[in-house]
C-alpha cells in the first residue's frame, strides 16, 4: 500500500487526516516485516545450498568403499600411535618412580642400581608402588657399596704427618729452592735434585 493511494482517498468528500494516514502506513509496515521475517534468511540458505552441491560434486566417482576402509585403516594408525605415546608416558613415569626410590634409599648411581633391579617383574607386579620402593632396599642387603651408608667410615690411623710428612717437607724445600733459583733466570741441576753425570 502507497501513502498516495491513501492521501486520495476520501471517505465522503473529505480526505483523510494525516494522522490517520500515518497510523494506517505504520500498522502496514509492521504487516509486511512479519510477514518477510521467515525467509529473512533466504540469501543465506541459497548461499549454503549452492555451497553443499559444490561439495557434492567434487564427490563425484569416488568409491565409497574404498573410502571408508580408507578411513578405518587412518582411524586403526591413530590408535596404535596413541597407544605408543601412552606407553612412552608410563614408562617415562615408572622409571622416574624407580629414580625415586633410588634416592630415597640413598643410591650412589642411579644408573648402575636400575641395571641390578629386575624391572620387568617391577613393571609386571600388581603393587607396583610397594614393590618399588622394597626392591632398592633388598637390594642394599647385598651389594651395600652402591649405597651411602649411615655411619660414615671409621678413620685411618697413619695419614698425615706421621707417615709421609718428611717426603712433603723435601718437596717443598725443593719447590722453594727452585722458585728462588727461576727468579734469578737460571735453574741448576742442584736445585731440582738432579745430579749431573760424568
Amino acid at each position: 500500500m502507497k501513502r498516495e493511494f491513501l492521501q486520495n482517498f476520501k471517505v465522503g468528500d473529505q480526505a483523510l487526516p494525516k494522522e490517520i494516514i500515518d497510523a494506517i502506513m505504520d500498522e502496514n509496515g509492521r504487516d509486511i516485516e512479519a510477514a518477510k521475517k521467515p525467509f529473512a534468511d533466504y540469501e543465506a540458505v541459497k548461499a549454503q545450498l549452492q555451497a553443499a552441491k559444490d561439495g557434492l560434486e567434487a564427490f563425484k566417482g569416488v568409491d565409497v568403499d574404498k573410502l571408508q576402509g580408507k578411513i578405518q585403516e587412518l582411524t586403526g594408525q591413530l590408535a596404535d600411535k596413541d597407544r605408543e605415546w601412552q606407553d612412552k608416558l608410563d614408562g617415562m613415569a615408572f622409571d622416574g618412580r624407580i629414580k625415586d626410590a633410588i634416592t630415597a634409599a640413598k643410591g650412589r648411581n642411579a644408573k648402575a642400581i636400575a641395571a641390578l633391579l629386575d624391572v620387568d617383574a617391577l613393571r609386571a607386579s600388581k603393587n607396583q608402588e610397594t614393590d618399588i620402593r622394597a626392591a632398592p632396599e633388598a637390594l642394599k642387603k647385598d651389594n651395600g657399596y652402591l649405597f651411602e651408608s649411615e655411619t660414615p667410615p671409621p678413620y685411618s690411623n697413619g695419614t698425615g704427618t706421621n707417615g709421609g710428612g718428611h717426603i712433603f717437607r723435601f718437596f717443598r724445600k725443593k719447590r722453594k729452592n727452585l722458585l728462588q733459583s727461576s727468579c734469578s733466570g737460571v735453574v741448576y741441576s742442584r736445585d731440582v735434585g738432579i745430579r749431573p753425570t760424568i
